[in-house]
């Protein structure tokens, strides 16, 4: 058997450790995967998504807010101006500006009937985008400013 040459056995090293790094990264990044919905399309289609990783929006519920500190389990409600409403379940830190008003944007499942298990929590106010007020608040105007580029002066 013929001896590899050094710099053959450094490439191939090489190309086996950025293999296992590709593998790493797509295998931990769920959401390029996964799907987005509105509130009303995930309630009403529910059952389909059960076992897909799911991004979705709601207006935060302030009463609703059960925060447990010491299971570090956050449960509240998100609605959306149709009248839909959705129970949340994070295993996680309760964000700092979680209060009426804020867009809550959760990635994760759903599970049983009208209730999501996030994986993760972010929060947005809809006054930055829109006017100050809530009914106006629209999903996909939302959208659309957020992926426009910034503005160069």
């Amino acid at each position: 058997m013929r001896r590899l040459k050094k710099n053959t056995l450094v490439m191939l090293g090489g190309f086996i450790i950025a293999g296992a790094i590709v593998f790493l990264l797509m295998a931990a990044t769920p959401g390029s995967s996964g799907v987005e919905l509105t509130l009303k399309e995930l309630l009403a289609t529910q059952e389909q998504h059960k076992d897909d990783f799911v991004t979705v929006e709601g207006l935060l519920i302030e009463e609703s807010i059960k925060w447990n500190p010491d299971k570090i389990e956050l449960k509240f409600d998100v609605k959306d101006n149709d009248g839909n409403i959705m129970h949340v379940i994070n295993n996680g830190t309760k964000p700092d500006n979680f209060s009426e008003g804020v867009i809550t944007i959760l990635q994760g499942s759903p599970t049983k009937k009208d209730t999501f298990e996030a994986e993760s929590v972010k929060t947005r106010c809809p006054s930055k985008y829109e006017g100050k007020d809530m009914k106006d608040y629209d999903p996909e105007t939302h959208k659309e400013k957020l992926n426009q580029p910034p503005n160069e002066k």
